[in-house]
């Protein structure tokens, strides 16, 4: 963990929701040690299901929206990482066909996963939970 290729992290969608409800993945997003990408997929994903929060929690949906912007968050398009969509997708569409995206990113910055998913387990790179960031903060 002490590694440079460590110090940024692609995050999974629901590691931005946890931070946008204000949840223990928000102190990774605020510590400042680590540089935050995610693709524009996941983005859409988080969109998607942030007013499902938003009544479960009894918050506005504005305000997460806000929230999220807030984000200290790199989103990039498929464009960027389109290139290792077609490995991504061998390597974990029998898991989550959902996955290939921010695998596909990792892949190409050469960067771990940051999830609580255990669908990016057991891959070609290395894969973090909240709970293991926050150990190392």
């Amino acid at each position: 963990m002490t590694s440079e290729g460590t110090r940024k992290l692609a995050a999974d969608a629901n590691v931005i929701l946890s931070a946008v409800i204000g949840k223990s993945a928000l102190r990774v997003f605020t510590a400042g040690r680590f540089e935050i990408f995610t693709t524009r997929f996941n983005i859409d994903e988080v969109r998607e299901y942030l007013p499902h929060l938003a009544a479960k929690y009894g918050l506005s949906t504005d305000v997460l929206l806000l929230q999220l912007s807030l984000l200290p968050l790199q989103v990039k398009d498929e464009k960027y990482y389109a290139g290792k969509m077609r490995e991504a997708r061998d390597l974990i569409s029998s898991r989550d066909e959902d996955g290939a995206h921010l695998l596909a990113l990792s892949l190409a910055l050469k960067i771990p996963v940051w999830s609580n998913d255990r669908h990016f387990a057991n891959l070609p790179v290395p894969a973090y939970t909240t709970a293991q960031l926050l150990k190392h903060l």
